[in-house]
């Protein structure tokens, strides 16, 4: 079984901040990153995105301005090393370019050659090494005076074939990867109601960018990892599954990453079969105790964790754990659901849901093909 940091890969609204409450509750066993990646992604000199492009102000607010990838992975090495195995959640699209742009490595990941790796829990290794100098990677960090310097995409670095991200392969192959998804008829309404009053206010999200919407990332993630044999070819199949199987990865079968995809709708009904198959799938010991967070200590802890996303999160730190919903969703159908969301938003706004929802759902049922059934 591996031992590598666990790297829950999802997309926005997913409810995966209530799941990730699951897992700050082990702190006896794991160490939780809540989505580092966003600093690099939106506010630094390597920035993927567009949002806060003519920002300068809130970029430097948010005290990320000069945050590089590689300043990101030195933050995961340092944790790593403090014995505890880590459990980072994090937005596939942050770590590809937005668009389907072409792909190629960040500049600040590009290393001369491969340091001296740093012992994490259980003996883990994730490497570390000098970035290249300013000149060699065209990264410039922004200074008070200079907001908008910037590394212009594509990255003037050389792409890995096949490799979609702005990750080397080997720093992927660090991490043992499961991915989380929810339907986009949940999670783009959910998405579009923090862009827009009152909420974009506290979030800082003024506008709605389908781009972000996260599912052809997610995706594209997800097929590198499997055809890589980074996971896979075995799929999670629940807690009571037959687990004496090995594949080839690095060398040993007990570094073999199963498949792990859960649907969050499926956790919303039964959290503790799919929290207790998730945890058998990458490796964690399973207490039902997980499923509860109504006490101080958790409750400040996650609130010092998710200060970062101020309105985003507000759901996960208003709950006291995951239950079982008293009755499924009702899906609606695809008229009722526009009406809904144009009572709430107008007709231009129900009409920007509508058109993301249906770009999106090509790629949630193909990685809904593989998730995990109990």
């Amino acid at each position: 079984m591996s031992e590598k940091p666990i790297f829950c890969a999802t997309h926005p609204r997913a409810c995966s901040t209530a799941f990730e409450r699951v897992f700050m509750t082990c702190r006896d066993q794991l160490k939780c990153i809540h989505e580092p990646f966003g600093d690099a992604y939106y506010f630094g000199p390597e920035r993927l995105v567009e949002r806060y492009a003519n920002d300068a102000e809130s970029r430097i607010q948010s005290g990320f301005q000069e945050t590089t990838y590689q300043d990101i992975m030195d933050r995961i090495n340092r944790e790593n090393a403090e014995g505890k195995r880590l459990f980072i959640k994090d937005m596939a699209q942050y770590l590809l370019p937005p668009d389907g742009k072409p792909a190629s490595i960040a500049p600040s990941l590009l290393h001369p050659k491969r340091g001296i790796g740093t012992n994490g829990a259980n003996g883990n290794s994730l490497a570390i090494s000098a970035p290249l100098s300013t000149a060699a990677t065209g990264v410039e960090k922004a200074g008070a005076d200079d907001q908008e310097k910037r590394t212009k995409l594509p990255f003037p670095t050389a792409a890995e074939p096949g490799n979609p991200s702005i990750m080397p392969d080997a720093m992927l192959r660090q991490f043992h990867f499961a991915f989380l998804i929810r339907h986009p008829r949940y999670s783009i309404p959910s998405y579009y109601r923090c862009t827009v009053p009152p909420l974009d206010q506290k979030t800082g999200f003024y506008n709605f960018m389908p781009s972000e919407a996260g599912y052809h990332e997610l995706r594209c993630l997800f097929d590198y990892l499997r055809q890589s044999g980074q996971v896979g070819p075995k799929m999670a199949d629940g807690p009571s599954s037959n687990r004496d199987w090995a594949i080839d990865i690095g060398g040993s079968g007990k570094n073999a990453v199963e498949i792990c995809v859960l649907d969050a709708d499926d956790v919303l009904d039964n959290p503790a079969g799919m929290v207790e198959a998730f945890c058998k799938a990458v490796g964690i010991r399973y207490d039902p105790g997980m499923l509860n967070w109504d006490n101080e200590e958790d409750q400040r802890f996650a609130q010092e964790a998710f200060e970062k996303w101020l309105g985003f999160h507000d759901d996960a730190l208003n709950s006291k754990g995951l239950s079982p919903r008293l009755y499924k969703k009702n899906v609606k159908s695809n008229d009722e659901q526009f009406e809904d969301w144009k009572a709430r938003y107008g007709y231009e706004g129900a009409k920007v849901i509508r058109d993301t929802v249906d770009s999106n759902v090509a790629d949630y049922e193909y990685l809904k093909r593989f998730a995990l059934k109990l």
